[in-house]
């Protein structure tokens, strides 16, 4: 995109960090000189981040964690001055190569642009709520939005951002899976009463069947379970709750409830989660001839909604389990192979 000024727009780094000493420095190197501004908000370190923050900016703020990333993102974005507002996290680093597309974009921004979308990289590294490596997300945003008019007649003020999509890309380098800390932060707010978006409702069940143990699964399960049973919810928001609500049951041997629920799936367009846990509750039974059926309803009938891997690699070993079982070695071994195969066609995709 082309600028007819030739004005470059000035940039407030915006971050919210928490014992980020290991990791914060590798960060700020890899964006410092395209920023005019650093905002630092700590959420209470106990380590030498604010320390390390302080080599690169004196604008370094205390915010009382209240559970709410939300409000500690508002008020970092409270404290910038520049026409726009980079976020970051501290285990984001961008290369040689993205800065200097960085670059570009800061010199070539037309103004009419809101929002600045950049692909984050990496994501698969850690097990993440993520079924693709890359996708799209808005990282650089204008600072005051002007209001205009559109439409020759019937006029009205345009309501949605203006947004690029840039081919800029961040790679995402955690040391570590913060799904126990987002579960956590879901929890508490389903255990106050809190409503949930539909958008975090599908996150809560993502982390739940990627990520979470049988303890966050039980700690869930009534929720999801009035979700399953409520009728003005969507089918997809339905089939949602039921994937949670039947690996949950499964898991603390409730094979009642499990069925149940799962009946509720499979008697619509059944998904490959709810049929692999089927896969699995057979398997445990010892019944590898059901339990094969199942996997392979997960692998081959079915698509999965929540976790991409109970479609594929996760059904498929499966089988593989089910005709070792049997004494059938060498169908398993091609099972085997062929899960092997699924999960490396994966990791080319994305």
């Amino acid at each position: 995109m082309q600028k007819d000024e030739h004005s470059t727009i000035s940039i407030s780094l915006c971050m919210i960090v928490k014992n980020e000493e290991r990791v914060l420095r590798r960060c700020l190197d890899s964006i410092r000189d395209l920023m005019d501004e650093i905002i630092i908000v700590d959420t209470g370190s106990t380590d030498r981040t604010k320390e390390i923050g302080a080599e690169y900016t004196d604008k370094i703020y205390d915010f009382a964690w209240t559970g709410d990333f939300s409000e500690a993102r508002n008020f970092s974005f409270s404290k910038a001055g520049c026409d726009y507002i980079y976020v970051a996290d501290a285990d984001e680093v961008l290369d040689k190569e993205n800065r200097e597309k960085f670059r570009i974009l800061k010199e070539t921004l037309v103004d009419e642009v809101e929002i600045v979308q950049m692909y984050y990289g990496n994501q698969l590294s850690h097990g993440t709520v993520y079924n693709y490596d890359k996708e799209l997300r808005p990282k650089l945003f204008k600072r005051c939005r002007s209001f205009c008019w559109i439409e020759p007649v019937h006029e009205t003020v345009r309501l949605l951002p203006v947004v690029f999509d840039s081919d800029i890309e961040i790679t995402h380098l955690p040391e570590n899976n913060h799904a126990g800390r987002d579960m956590e932060i879901f929890a508490r707010m389903t255990d106050k009463g809190q409503a949930l978006s539909g958008r975090l409702v599908t996150m809560y069940a993502k982390e739940l069947l990627i990520s979470g143990g049988e303890k966050e699964l039980q700690r869930a399960e009534d929720y999801f379970t009035r979700i399953a049973d409520d009728g003005e919810r969507s089918q997809d928001q339905m089939k949602e709750a039921v994937c949670v609500v039947v690996r949950g049951a499964r898991l603390r041997g409730d094979f009642l409830k499990m069925y149940r629920y799962a009946m509720k799936d499979v008697a619509s367009e059944g998904v490959s989660e709810v049929c692999y846990e089927l896969g699995e509750y057979y398997f445990g039974q010892g019944d590898f001839t059901e339990a094969a059926i199942w996997f392979y309803n997960a692998a081959y009938e079915t698509q999965s909604i929540l976790n991409i891997h109970s479609s594929s690699d996760l059904p498929l070993k499966g089988l593989a389990r089910c005709y070792e079982k049997m004494g059938m070695g060498e169908q398993a071994k091609e099972y085997y192979e062929e899960a092997t195969k699924a999960f490396t066609d994966f990791l080319h995709k994305i």
